[in-house]
C-alpha cells in the first residue's frame, strides 16, 4: 500500500509520521467513518499522485466507543483500519456535543497531525455546500486544507462506480422517514439502488442511511462480519454489527 514509509502508531498512541517522506507526495489526514464515501474517497487518493493519507481520523462516542450515527463497534474499526494498513486515531466525545466540544476535540487531534508535518485532510462529502464550508473554516482556523475528491460526482454513477470497483459494505443505519426500517442490514448493491424509493439519494448523502465497508479496493483483506440485533427508534433503524470469523487472504496494493 502507499503510504509514508513508516507512519506508526507508537506504544502511547501517538501517530509517529516522517517530516520527509520522500515519496513527492503529501502527506493526508483521512476523516474516517467506516462507509462507503470515506473508504470510495481513499480508494481516489491511492489512485493519484497528490497525497498519500497517513492515517484515519474517527470520532467515537466517549462511552461506548462506537462510531457517532453508525453506531459501529470500535473492534470491527481496528479491523477495518488493520486491513487498510493505515494507523486509526479516535477522537472521543459526548453524545450530539456541541460545536465546540467537537471542535476542540477534533482540534486537539489534527494539531497533533500537524505537528508532525500533515497539512491535508480529506473527506469524502459529496455535495452538500454547507458542511463543505464549515470544514474548510475549521481546517482553515487550524492552518490545514481540505481536500474533497468525490465532490460535485453525480451520485448516481459515483454508487454504481463504487460497486463496479468491487467495494462492498453493509447498510447500518437508515432515517426511517425516507427509508424502511428493514434496509438495515442489507448489502450496499445494484439491487439496494434499484429498491431505494423515489427521492433517495444513491449515496445517502442526505443522511437517509450510513454504511459499513467490509471489502474493496482500499481493504487488503476483507473484513469479517456478522448480522447482531436490530434496534428501531424513533427516526433511526440500526443493525449492530458483530466480528464475524477471522480470515485473511493478503492481496497486493498498487
Amino acid at each position: 500500500m502507499r503510504g509514508v514509509p513508516g507512519a506508526a502508531l507508537s506504544r502511547r498512541g501517538t501517530l509517529q509520521v516522517p517530516r520527509q517522506a520522500g515519496t513527492g507526495r503529501l502527506p493526508a489526514v483521512l476523516f474516517w467513518s467506516g462507509g462507503k464515501d470515506a473508504a470510495f474517497a481513499l480508494h481516489e487518493i491511492q489512485r493519484g499522485a497528490t497525497w498519500d493519507v497517513v492515517a484515519l481520523l474517527t470520532t467515537v462516542e466517549e462511552r461506548t466507543r462506537r462510531v457517532a450515527m453508525h453506531e459501529v463497534r470500535s473492534a470491527l474499526l481496528a479491523a477495518q483500519a488493520a486491513s487498510v494498513g493505515l494507523p486509526l486515531v479516535r477522537v472521543p466525545l459526548p453524545p450530539f456535543p456541541p460545536n465546540r466540544v467537537y471542535e476542540a476535540g477534533v482540534g486537539a487531534a489534527l494539531d497533533r497531525l500537524r505537528s508532525r508535518g500533515v497539512r491535508h485532510v480529506v473527506f469524502g462529502d459529496l455535495f452538500l455546500e454547507d458542511i463543505r464550508t464549515y470544514r474548510e473554516r475549521l481546517m482553515a482556523h487550524r492552518g490545514m486544507q481540505c481536500v474533497f475528491p468525490l465532490w460535485g460526482r453525480d451520485t448516481t454513477h459515483l454508487a454504481r462506480e463504487m460497486i463496479r470497483s468491487g467495494l462492498e459494505a453493509r447498510v447500518v443505519c437508515v432515517d426511517t422517514r425516507r427509508l424502511p426500517a428493514g434496509a438495515v442490514g442489507r448489502r450496499f448493491d445494484d439491487t439496494f439502488l434499484h429498491d431505494l424509493p423515489a427521492g433517495v439519494d444513491p449515496c445517502g448523502e442526505n443522511g437517509e442511511f450510513h454504511t459499513f465497508v467490509t471489502g474493496g479496493p482500499m481493504l487488503r483483506w476483507p473484513v469479517s462480519v456478522r448480522l447482531g440485533r436490530r434496534r428501531d427508534g424513533p427516526e433511526y433503524a440500526r443493525v449492530d454489527l458483530l466480528p464475524g470469523p477471522v480470515f485473511r487472504s493478503r492481496r497486493s496494493k498498487p
